[in-house]
């Protein structure tokens, strides 16, 4: 049980990569606390050990402070929610522009800060805990086309994650960025679905990843699982990759 006794936060936990993370998690000792804006996602925890379920909209600053309040303690913090919008800076609106900065930084910004003080108590006050960010391979480390505002804003996630970490690299408290390329989520698949044609925009998809296959969430978790371990307790500031070889 590499995660017995810790206390873990993950948004958006009601499907995709962060139903398995919280899964993965629990399957190592910690009690999580599986948030989602939609509750009625949440009910497939039913039964599960180790899950605690909680309603969360992470754009709401009040419903984030209600939230880590009723948490007994918090030792790791996975922020998952986000949103991908289509196109190039051309097309991007300003509506786009405020939704994916709300919800792929501002609300990152948000859950961090108010973590931190309770991380910062743990262990008598020394401090300690693990901070994960949802970034992408599509940011800083590789444009991709049609996606203008979400790579920003997955850029603008790494900038925090390290700005964060070396901030409290002293006060035992890490904070990495996970990067994924394309992963076979239901988010994914109702993007692909809402195209004109289905099965062409799928083709599109496997074909960018060279090792020809989308990734599975289940293969996103144990990546989350390490970061939050003592395994990475030497490990801050980095944006790990794991995008199937899009950045060979």
């Amino acid at each position: 049980m590499r995660l017995k006794n810790k206390t873990a936060l993950v948004t958006a936990a009601g499907q995709g990569i962060g139903r398995a993370s919280v899964l993965a998690l629990a399957a190592q000792g910690a009690q999580v606390w599986a948030t989602d804006v939609n509750p009625q996602l949440l009910d497939s925890y039913e039964g599960v050990a180790g899950v605690c379920r909680a309603s969360l909209d992470v754009l709401d600053k009040s419903e984030i402070a209600r939230v880590v309040a009723a948490m007994p303690a918090i030792d790791i913090l996975f922020n998952c929610a986000g949103f991908v919008h289509n196109g190039t800076v051309l097309q991007a609106s300003d509506d786009e522009w405020s939704f994916a900065l709300d919800l792929n930084v501002r609300a990152q910004f948000w859950t961090i800060q108010a973590v931190l003080p309770r991380m910062l108590e743990n262990d008598g006050g020394l401090g300690s805990g693990s901070i994960i960010n949802m970034a992408s391979v599509c940011s800083s480390i590789k444009g991709l086309p049609n996606r203008f505002i979400y790579g920003t804003t997955k850029a603008a996630v790494i900038g925090l994650t390290k700005s964060v970490a070396a901030d409290y690299v002293a006060h035992g408290i890490r904070c990495n960025a996970i990067c994924p390329g394309t992963v076979d989520t239901p988010s994914l698949n109702q993007r692909i679905n809402a195209q004109a044609d289905p099965e062409a925009a799928r083709r599109a998809f496997v074909a960018r990843q060279p090792m020809g296959r989308l990734a599975r969430a289940e293969e996103i978790a144990p990546l989350v699982v390490f970061l939050a371990s003592d395994e990475a307790r030497f490990v801050t500031g980095q944006a790990y990759a794991a995008d199937g070889g899009i950045t060979i």
